[in-house]
């Protein structure tokens, strides 16, 4: 596979492959903040949280996903983020499917994930292009894909039919391998800040 299972280690966390021993601590970090209440996103609930490590091991059985866990320094699961929609003869993935414990958020554990997400996909996988979807109307995660230095490419109104019914307008970001030298200068110093 182009994008296979693989675990990816900074300063403040590390992304390793998601398996079942996570499913405990995934399950509190849903809980923490009732995240899966949102109703623009796809957070599983704690009690859900192994169905959905199954639902995404099985695409990547299929090739079309390799999630991870994401880890703090102390080694607690705090969140889960993938490589996904992997198009390996475009070279093109999505980097999805993102969520993390209510009380990490804004700590800089997102840049760093993103960071080391990136920069094994220009640096390693050849990557012509990383793109990045959320609901349009989901203000927190795109000001956080905007801060990474994505470009808006659009919105795809009507995208998808959501778990309550509801349209969703997606936004899609990305950030294409000519930009990746001026955005990984540019997430170094968000990380060194």
């Amino acid at each position: 596979m182009w994008a296979s299972p693989l675990s990816l280690t900074g300063k403040t966390v590390s992304l390793v492959p998601l398996s079942q021993d996570h499913a405990s601590d995934l399950a509190e970090a849903a809980a923490d903040g009732d995240l899966h209440q949102l109703w623009y996103t796809t957070v599983p609930a704690p009690q859900d949280v192994s169905a959905e490590i199954t639902r995404r091991l099985t695409l990547q059985d299929s090739g079309s996903m390799a999630p991870f866990a994401i880890l703090d320094r102390s080694g607690l699961a705090v969140g889960m983020t993938t490589y996904m929609n992997i198009d390996a003869p475009n070279r093109r993935l999505e980097i999805g499917s993102t969520w993390y414990r209510r009380s990490v958020q804004r700590s800089g554990i997102n840049t760093e994930c993103k960071r080391l997400m990136l920069t094994h996909a220009f640096e390693t996988l050849d990557a012509i292009a990383v793109e990045f979807r959320t609901h349009r109307l989901n203000r927190q995660s795109r000001a956080a894909i905007e801060r990474l230095g994505a470009q808006l490419d659009g919105i795809l109104r009507a995208h998808m039919i959501l778990a309550n019914g509801t349209l969703r307008d997606t936004a899609v970001y990305s950030i294409t391998a000519a930009e990746w030298p001026t955005i990984r200068a540019h997430l170094l110093h968000l990380s060194d800040r």
